[in-house]
């Protein structure tokens, strides 16, 4: 199950994504809402906190979140104040009921992961795309539209039109055809 407990709130924040099963793990905690009754509703226990990059939007519950169910946090930069622990580049890590590949994709936050499932029909992408072609802003410290473009174009060489859910870190996740919303993201990326 994967259920994204920011759906509906009305604050500044990312998307929130409860991967339930055999390893229960939240990707980012958002900002400026109350995870814990969120998360509260759906579960008891929490195994970890998985952080696909540091910006405030993704990380602005993580303090809440740990507390109230003690647990750790996992990112790709072990140096920042947040991350427990370290997730490397092509690291594998079980979420819910699957295991996943960690792929560093920095352009628009150095510390940016993406989460793709060993089966290829997951792609947990934070705010490298979006639906409908959209993709990370790199006007912002540490974006770089050139990396991005390598990370995009990374991220579709390890997928594949298999791709059944592609969970991004704002607006709604892509079920109908989401590889070509990744293409889509790599050409506009190029372009603009």
């Amino acid at each position: 199950m994967i259920h994204n407990i920011a759906r509906g709130v009305q604050a500044f924040t990312s998307n929130a994504f409860l991967v339930a099963g055999e390893r229960t793990v939240l990707v980012d905690t958002g900002a400026n809402f109350d995870a814990v009754s969120h998360l509260r509703k759906d579960v008891d226990v929490l195994d970890a906190v998985v952080l696909t990059h540091t910006h405030p939007d993704h990380v602005g519950n993580v303090d809440t979140v740990r507390a109230a169910f003690d647990v750790d946090v996992w990112g790709f930069d072990p140096d920042h104040p947040l991350v427990d622990h370290s997730i490397a580049d092509e690291e594998e890590l079980a979420m819910g009921s699957r295991t996943f590949r960690a792929l560093h994709t920095p352009g628009h936050k150095d510390d940016h992961l993406c989460f793709l499932s060993t089966d290829g029909e997951v792609l947990f992408a934070g705010d490298l795309v979006f639906e409908n072609g959209g993709f990370g802003r790199t006007d912002l410290e540490e974006g770089d539209r050139d990396l991005l473009v390598q990370s995009i174009e990374r991220v579709l060489a390890a997928a594949d039109e298999t791709l059944q859910e592609l969970h991004t870190g704002h607006g709604p996740s892509v079920v109908d055809n989401p590889y070509r919303d990744m293409e889509l993201a790599a050409q506009a990326a190029r372009l603009y």
